[in-house]
């Protein structure tokens, strides 16, 4: 029988010792690369193919919610993490385990065999990560400071204060920054909810735009209004987008 591949990403060296050693006693798990940091979890995922990877929350560069939105679902993933309560839902949604610091070899042994019972079920469709878990991870009041995108091999990680705007498209939101555009999986409603409300506009049923990037407002049509961006984009804004801009803007 073949040994389950895996990965460890932790950015502490500690908790990745204790994972070799619990692991190490486990004959049918091989160890193929160990990432501190989410950038490097995510280049090994996709370079190595694993079968599984113990994924730390709480990383440099990328954390463990963005890693998930980056690779590929048919990857079981097992949280190893210090992360609150408040955030296990969201795990439970996403992960085949999770493991809470500090935990004992019997429980590595419990999250091991659920491992070993998916991975013997190759014809089950595996379900897809949630596009999400980050939002749902965050307290009430809280918003994304930022945003993660694959393009090829690359990761692109682009601050929501460079965001100038959003496009629905389809099942895919074009996000417009620094004169680039990157395609990422998620509907625009979830990105607005994910975003603050007071930095972003519903502009218009498939746009949202960075309020600060917006120059002037013009008429269009009866009903309508265009929105001009300070770099010249003209983005339409709907009646509800339009009395909801006035109202952002102190009623000018």
């Amino acid at each position: 029988m073949k040994p389950l591949r895996a990965i460890i990403a932790d950015d502490e060296e500690l908790a990745r010792q204790i994972l070799r050693e619990y692991l190490a006693s486990e004959s049918d798990i091989e160890i193929i690369a160990e990432c501190p940091n989410g950038f490097e979890a995510v280049k090994a995922v996709n370079d190595l193919n694993p079968d599984v990877l113990f994924l730390d929350i709480q990383m440099p560069k990328l954390d463990g919610f963005e890693v998930l939105e980056l690779i590929e679902p048919s990857v079981a993933v097992v949280f190893v993490t210090a992360f609150d309560q408040y955030a296990m839902k969201a795990f439970d949604a996403a992960a085949v385990d999770y493991l809470l610091k500090p935990f004992t070899a019997d429980r590595m042994r419990a999250s091991l065999q659920r491992v070993r019972t998916r991975a013997a079920k190759p014809g089950e469709a595996n379900p897809e990560h949630p596009r999400n878990l980050k939002q749902a991870s965050q307290r009430p009041g809280e918003y994304l400071e930022r945003l993660v995108v694959k393009d090829g091999p690359r990761v692109h990680v682009i601050p929501i204060g460079r965001l100038d705007y959003a496009e629905a498209q389809d099942d895919y939101v074009a996000l417009r920054s620094e004169g680039k555009t990157w395609l990422k999986q998620q509907t625009i409603s979830s990105l607005e909810a994910a975003l603050d409300a007071r930095r972003f506009l519903r502009a218009h049923r498939s746009f949202l735009v960075n309020i600060e990037r917006i120059a002037r407002v013009e008429p269009n049509t009866k009903d309508t209004w265009l929105a001009v961006l300070r770099d010249g984009a003209k983005i339409p804004l709907s009646r509800a987008g339009y009395a909801r801009f006035r109202e952002l803007a102190g009623g000018e």
